[in-house]
């Protein structure tokens, strides 16, 4: 009984290790294709444009604000007590309605960063499916997952060149 036993391990073994080995596992690096493609370079350009125009926007509010609040200290002594207060509570309004914008923009464009980013991946999955098929991969891991691995079995190169051929731009909203 024992033999038996030991005997059907064995072939399970070596049948499993036979079927692993035609397997075809590869790795990629997904945020150098995301950093380095022509797609990824069109997206962070477009966001850095969104960063800039709305930064120098609220570089003129706060530069406005900081006037304001100097003009009211300016004004303190010859102001009514209530007068002052009113300036002082008006101001508090704008400084807070302020911040909440810059909140609201910067929510806008973590959206429009995670939206964009679902873009390439999308039209990245269909290049990784054919390119699996045509090189009989079983298996595409991401890089950051992975602790060690052979230089040979990373496709990201290849995957990056394919990608600059395929997708030229991705819009963001």
């Amino acid at each position: 009984m024992l033999k038996k036993f030991l005997i059907v391990n064995i072939f399970f073994f070596i049948f499993i290790s036979c079927f692993a080995e035609e397997q075809k596992i590869v790795y990629l690096n997904v945020d150098k294709i995301m950093q380095q493609s022509i797609a990824g370079k069109s997206i962070k350009k477009q966001l850095e444009n969104f960063y800039n125009k709305n930064l120098e926007k609220f570089k003129k509010n706060d530069e406005i604000l900081k006037n304001k609040e100097k003009k009211i200290i300016n004004q303190k002594n010859i102001l009514s007590k209530e007068d002052f207060q009113k300036e002082l509570t008006g101001l508090r309004k704008e400084i807070i309605n302020f911040q909440k914008e810059q909140v609201k923009v910067r929510d806008e464009m973590n959206k429009m960063r995670i939206g964009a980013t679902n873009k390439l991946i999308s039209k990245l999955s269909p290049i990784l499916e054919e390119y699996a098929k045509q090189n009989s991969i079983s298996l595409i891991l991401q890089k950051k997952n992975i602790v060690m691995g052979k230089k040979e079995i990373e496709i990201t190169d290849e995957i990056l060149s394919i990608t600059n051929k395929k997708i030229k731009d991705i819009k963001i909203n």
